[in-house]
């Protein structure tokens, strides 16, 4: 598997993560564990623009790469 396949499949990842994340903190009972998973949900979307920009920077490099 190549680098970019493994970014984009990390990407895939962290999207299913943040929506679970979004999930528990909707139904959880407890404030403070809503907060803490709504915090982790936020930081998770850090990682995902970070992860977006490398991936249309490894676009922009490998034109193999490039979405048809």
């Amino acid at each position: 598997m190549t680098a970019y396949s493994n970014v984009k499949q990390c990407l895939a990842s962290m999207n299913g993560i943040e929506a679970q994340l979004s999930n528990f903190a909707l139904n959880s009972q407890d404030e403070e564990a809503q907060q803490a998973f709504h915090k982790a949900m936020l930081l998770v979307g850090e990682v995902k623009k970070d992860l977006q920009k490398r991936i249309t920077e490894m676009e922009f490099k490998e034109p193999q790469y490039k979405p048809s």
